[in-house]
């Protein structure tokens, strides 16, 4: 482990032009483009370094687990472009782009014990509150554009309002509400506010260290033993631990509009690659279809997008082969593919439905469109999507022995004596009979 940590690009504040450090006057530098990503990110840092033990515990762990930082960051190659062109433009410092490193090691499926949820690990409230859309039928904490945007919209709020990137961070991780308090906790004490003087969580106060041992082994790696996987600023490569060519800047992927509800199958098929390859980037759908009015944009790599929009405006066939259906009535999976003409296995399985429940009224279901059916899913529907289950139950007729209290019942069938009340018309629990036939529910 070296002692000097400091970095071997100097920080300082982005250009207005975002991708190169701010010029002195008369000062000579190399104007050249960034070689890789990790080029791209060195030349933006530009928060303030904190030190102690717990940034070189940080570091070691991350060294000791070099095939983890691979699996990040080929993961991370996918989006990283987008990000840092969003915080170039934003002017905001490229330690930003590692907080997903932090968050969920870039998996944009990640869901953390609380149900935070994708690369930036947003709760469902806190997602809403940014307008990002939570149905049956897409996440939008799982999009990676909005995601994105909602995050950076989040972290520069949260930078007006402490007025450091410290506290901002630790706000991000901890709740803003939770910072405040802690920050007049200590005002009250007359002790600093800083970052390194609230009192707060394990998680929280490890939540920079561990962010700036990642900056310090991507600005310089080989201190440590390492050689970063290369991420070069194009749409096209493999993740290998090799010098490739300098790739001039270039998207990863393009955002393509759709107009009509379409299969993902058959958005794959068009585009050229696989499913798994169109999921990885568009990771919010939950379904086999996109419906227009609810995902009006995706994602494709780069040169896919132009083939996919050629071969979809040569395409003479239905788009899509699945439609939305609201549920009139509460009633078992089985009747309900019974009134739509699907195999109910298929219909528990496309809407995710686990063995013993009742589909409730007012619950959105897909199921198969009729051929020759050109209508798309309303916004309405699109967007407000919902699947309420309630547990299937089996009556049951028992006989009253003596001695039998209603409670003792309740406690024999697993159920509550409200319940079986209600089911029997019941007024008083203490009127029963030896020999009276009451119905119980069971699971």
């Amino acid at each position: 482990m070296p002692e000097d940590l400091s970095p071997v690009v100097p920080k300082g504040p982005l250009s207005p032009l975002g991708d190169t450090p701010s010029l002195a006057m008369g000062s000579v530098t190399d104007l050249a483009a960034p070689a890789d990503m990790w080029d791209r990110i060195r030349r933006g840092l530009d928060m303030p370094d904190i030190d102690g033990r717990l940034v070189d515990g940080r570091i070691k762990w991350y060294v000791s687990r070099p095939d983890y930082i691979q699996r990040m960051s080929e993961r991370a190659g996918r989006y990283m472009f987008y990000i840092v062109e969003e915080l170039e433009r934003r002017h905001l410092p490229t330690e930003l782009a590692l907080l997903p490193f932090i968050e969920s090691a870039f998996n944009p499926g990640a869901v953390s014990r609380t149900k935070a949820v994708g690369i930036w690990q947003f709760m469902p409230r806190t997602g809403k509150s940014f307008d990002l859309r939570q149905n049956s039928f897409r996440d939008e904490r799982q999009d990676i554009v909005a995601s994105t945007n909602a995050a950076l919209d989040y972290l520069e709020s949260l930078h007006t309002q402490f007025g450091d990137w410290h506290l901002a961070l630790a706000a991000y991780n901890w709740g803003q509400g939770n910072v405040r308090r802690a920050i007049a906790r200590n005002k009250r004490a007359k002790k600093p506010t800083g970052y390194l003087h609230l009192r707060m969580p394990a998680e929280t106060r490890l939540y920079i260290p561990k962010l700036q041992a990642v900056e310090q082994i991507i600005r310089n790696p080989g201190a440590y033993g390492l050689t970063l996987p290369v991420i070069p600023n194009h749409p096209y490569f493999e993740v290998v631990n090799i010098t490739l060519p300098v790739i001039p800047n270039h998207p990863y992927f393009e955002v393509v509009n759709i107009d009509s509800d379409i299969d993902v199958a058959l958005v794959a098929k068009l585009a050229g690659i696989e499913e798994s390859a169109f999921r990885a980037l568009n990771p919010a759908l939950r379904q086999p279809v996109i419906l227009a009015n609810g995902t009006p944009q995706i994602l494709l790599p780069w040169d896919n997008a132009s083939e996919f929009k050629l071969r979809l405006a040569a395409y003479n066939d239905q788009l899509a082969t699945w439609t939305a259906w609201i549920v009139r009535r509460s009633e078992t999976p089985a009747k309900i593919a019974k009134r739509v003409g699907m195999n109910e296995k298929e219909l528990r399985k496309v809407n995710n439905i686990p063995p013993r429940m009742i589909v409730r009224k007012g619950s959105t279901l897909l199921i198969r469109k009729k051929k020759g059916s050109g209508k798309d899913v309303s916004a309405r529907v699109a967007d407000n999507a919902r699947l309420a289950l309630t547990p299937q139950f089996s009556k049951l007729k028992i006989r009253v022995k003596r001695g039998d209290t209603l409670s003792g019942i309740a406690r024999r069938y697993r159920a509550r004596v409200s319940s079986i009340m209600k089911w029997n018309n019941l007024k008083n629990p203490r009127h029963l009979r030896a020999g009276q036939t009451l119905i119980v529910r069971v699971r």
